[in-house]
């Protein structure tokens, strides 16, 4: 920050007041205007760890053209020219152009749209602006700036707190340490105490805060340490898989190439000839355009599943979503209906009683509590709090799960505890068989389907002041609070659907496992077992990855629990979708192979996760798979053409340029086959993918691609060699003739099988895209005529007789034939497409 105010605190702004830091901040503490925040914001930089990186279009052709393939032709196509092969040398650098023009415009297109995508499910912030508050992005909050925070939100700068409702904060993106820290306003006497700031990266776990901005962007101590803190992201299962295929056609590459050159040049071939036809023959061998191909489609795929209600945040987690085998999901919202009400009050002694609901809504109001069950008992007792005051509150502990308030009112001044019952029931002056009779009820409840909290009470004596954990103690049981909270009409047809399509679901909750076992029951799932957090707790990890195998239903789950199913099933060789909404689904989501969260959940949730569902819905996630299926079907053409015509035909010129005495194509002949090649594939983004080819996870197998190249790759070979002996032996043809009929040839089993391999099935049923017939016809259209136009010479092209063309066609529908008939035998995924 250039022209930083707050220079003077920048170490330790939590030790000066309020004014001060307003003073230095140039600012009052009623929050900015909108001009105000604009002009600051222009001052001071967005609030984000570095500027939004965005290539231009020269920079994005330069780093293409310094990539070594483009590099090697440039200097083919410079070589040509100093050689005298002026209309050679232009020809390569003309196809070059066009290959990085192409590949730019397209990825550009891909880029923009994946930006659209992100700037939709931007983080927001809410601060103080033209006296009210509002929500604005992330990016736009300045220093000076009154801010809100409330639980489940995601800090987004450094600042001062103002004022503070049982505020606590978790601090292990800064600190490690993975408890909450309690925050609250006023002055520090400790130079290292920061309980009354707040610091970007920080999640607010409970109650509520407003804090002064102070610093933002790269000046907050997260933005400082950035460099250290942030975890490179590990590649998704797709990105790994991609990276690995690469890799071996690299190296079958490099090794095909340097075999042609070093032997042409060992039997005395002319060595730039030999060398020029060993580049291009590298062109030709390499699935250049494998990235376009992936990120349009993945791009295309993210645009539909946003009208299907997905927001994809990363685009390689299509894929994954396709892949995945299982789905681990918590209940609230997404299997049930998220409308919780108050379904009985019960008294200590299990009669109808409604005095525990009142003194449950009665903390609820007061304490500011915004849980889905607190707003039932708000809902269920809307006046219990008149009358009464806040004197303090001790806030909801998840460890210790319960909360209290101190109130004062016409009872006097009053501590209200509510929460688990066997938490709270535990802090309560009774007998065991009157706890042991208590917890009877609870469970009898669950079995119904109730979820309880409980509630006690004790008369405050003493001065009043803000609670703590040891004032809760001597307590009576009030009584309990039960709370409906039945099934979506359509969770049980999802889960069915998912499961049809090969995906198991397991619930993983917080609840208790009695209800968790009714609601799986409801919706389909096995009820026989359900594993709670104190089962998983004995487990090692080895018999936890055998246990997830055959439970559906997990109930008192800690967070880290969660993440353990996760790794558990992962390690048992699933791919593992994990949906949550809430603070303590954050490490689930991370560790799974799809994070998955709803609009409308914590901050924390949806930074975490890999895409965002617009409707808690599971039928979005069943449509996401579905989505993400026919987005990798469309990938794995591409690449199912690269293993067969286009290597099979690589390695065939390979094999006659060692053979024969002539080159059996010239290298401009071979860049141009290559670039018509890539046109003619530019439509299979858009290609239309049967429902059978989404029926199953789609997951991508080396093993099944290196058994069909090892099938039709040599089919298409043999082909190769049918035509050269046909071409040398039946029809004589001269060298010109030779590389133009084979050229034709080649064009025409290249392209026109794609519409044999796009479908496991019989291409009839299942007739292309538009876009892809068109693609591919006008670019084979194109390669038919060319040889026979004037530009047909300057790729030193000839006209074939009729005859020889006559025999070219036959030998084409006879490959197209074949390669049918093998088809089965090269996928064999035992189900037809």
């Amino acid at each position: 920050m250039a022209d930083d105010p707050t220079h003077a605190a920048r170490d330790s702004f939590w030790r000066f007041s309020p004014d001060d830091l307003g003073t230095q901040l140039g600012c009052g503490l009623q929050g900015l205007t909108a001009s105000e925040a604009a002009e600051r914001l222009d001052r001071f930089g967005a609030n984000s760890d570095a500027p939004p990186r965005i290539e231009g279009a020269m920079r994005a052709i330069l780093r293409r053209l310094l990539e070594p393939l483009s590099l090697i032709l440039l200097v083919a196509g410079i070589v040509s020219m100093l050689t005298g092969d002026e209309i050679g040398g232009l020809i390569i650098v003309l196809i070059l152009t066009l290959s990085i023009g192409l590949d730019t415009i397209q990825e550009g297109h891909a880029i923009r749209a994946a930006e659209i995508l992100r700037r939709s499910v931007a983080l927001k912030a809410e601060v103080r602006r033209d006296g009210a508050f509002r929500e604005i992005d992330v990016d736009h909050v300045v220093p000076g700036d009154v801010l809100r925070v409330r639980s489940g939100d995601i800090i987004p700068a450094d600042g001062l707190i103002l004022e503070s409702t049982a505020f606590t904060a978790g601090e292990a993106a800064l600190t490690g340490e993975p408890y909450p820290v309690q925050k609250h306003a006023g002055a520090v006497t400790e130079p290292n105490d920061t309980s009354n700031a707040l610091f970007r990266g920080a999640v607010a776990q409970t109650g509520e805060a407003i804090a002064l901005v102070v610093r933002t962007g790269r000046d907050t101590v997260f933005g400082a340490a950035a460099s250290a803190l942030a975890e490179a992201q590990t590649p998704s299962p797709f990105e790994r898989d991609l990276r690995e295929f690469g890799l071996v056609i690299a190296r079958a590459t490099l090794a095909l190439v340097l075999v042609v050159l070093t032997v042409r040049v060992v039997f005395g071939r002319p060595v730039m000839d030999s060398l020029l036809f060993s580049v291009a023959l590298a062109v030709g061998l390499t699935p250049e355009l494998l990235p376009m191909i992936t990120t349009v489609t993945l791009s295309r795929g993210a645009l539909r599943m946003a009208r299907r209600k997905v927001i994809v945040k990363r685009l390689a987690a299509i894929h994954d979503l396709g892949a995945m085998t299982v789905l681990c999901t918590d209940k609230t919202g997404t299997l049930t209906s998220a409308e919780i009400t108050l379904a009985k009050s019960l008294d200590a002694a299990g009669k109808d009683n409604m005095r525990a609901a009142q003194l449950g809504a009665i903390a609820a109001t007061l304490g500011g509590d915004r849980g889905s069950l607190d707003a039932a008992l708000v809902a269920g007792q809307s006046n219990a709090a008149q009358g009464w005051t806040l004197v303090g509150r001790q806030a909801f502990d998840f460890s210790r799960r319960l909360g209290s308030v101190l109130a004062t009112g016409p009872e006097g001044a009053l501590l209200i505890v509510k929460g688990a019952p066997e938490a709270v029931l535990a802090l309560c002056t009774m007998d065991e068989s009157a706890r042991a009779a208590a917890m009877t009820r609870v469970h009898q409840l669950a079995a119904e389907g109730l979820r309880c909290i409980a509630l006690a009470s004790r008369p405050w004596t003493g001065a009043t002041r803000e609670v703590e954990t040891e004032d809760e103690t001597d307590l009576v049981f009030e009584g309990l609070c039960a709370f409906a909270d039945p099934p979506k009409p359509t969770a049980a047809a999802a889960i069915a659907r998912l499961a049809a399509s090969g995906v198991a679901l397991k619930i993983l909750s917080g609840d208790d496992p009695v209800v968790v076992k009714r609601l799986a029951g409801l919706v389909g799932l096995n009820p026989e077992r359900v594993l709670s957090g104190a089962d998983i707790a004995e487990l090692s990890d080895e018999a936890l990855a055998v246990q997830v195998r055959s439970v559906d239903a997990f109930g008192r789950l800690a967070p880290d629990q969660k993440s353990r199913i996760v790794k558990a099933l992962q390690a048992g060789g699933e791919v593992v979708g994990f949906l949550g909404d809430g603070i303590n689904d954050a490490p689930a989501l991370k560790v799974a192979d799809v994070g998955l969260s709803v609009d409308g959940a914590t901050g924390v949730a949806q930074a975490a996760a890999d895409m965002i569902l617009l409707a808690s819905d599971l039928e979005v996630v069943a449509d996401g798979v579905e989505e993400g299926r026919r987005t990798f079907a469309n990938i794995l053409k591409y690449v199912r053409m690269g293993a067969s015509s286009n290597f099979g035909n690589m390695l065939s010129m390979a094999i006659a340029s060692i053979a024969l005495p002539f080159l059996p194509m010239l290298p401009t002949q071979i860049l141009l086959n290559n670039l018509l090649y890539d046109l003619s594939e530019l439509g299979i983004p858009f290609d239309r993918v049967s429902k059978r080819a989404t029926a199953q996870p789609q997951v991508w197998s080396m093993r099944r691609l290196a058994r069909f190249a090892a099938i039709m790759g040599p089919l298409s070979s043999v082909f190769d060699f049918l035509t050269f002996g046909a071409l040398l032996y039946l029809f004589k043809a001269s060298p010109e003739e030779f590389r133009t009929a084979w050229f034709i040839e080649s064009m025409a089993t290249q392209i026109l099988v794609i519409f044999i391999i796009r479908t496991n099935g019989r291409p009839w049923r299942n007739w292309p895209d538009p876009l892809l017939s068109a693609s591919s016809l006008v670019a084979l259209l194109v390669a038919m005529v060319v040889p026979f136009t004037p530009v047909g010479a300057w790729f030193g092209f000839v006209t074939p007789p009729p005859l020889m063309m006559a025999g070219i066609a036959l030998l084409v529908v006879v490959y197209l034939a074949c390669a049918e008939l093998l088809k089965p035998f090269a996928i064999r995924t035992g189900r037809k497409d």
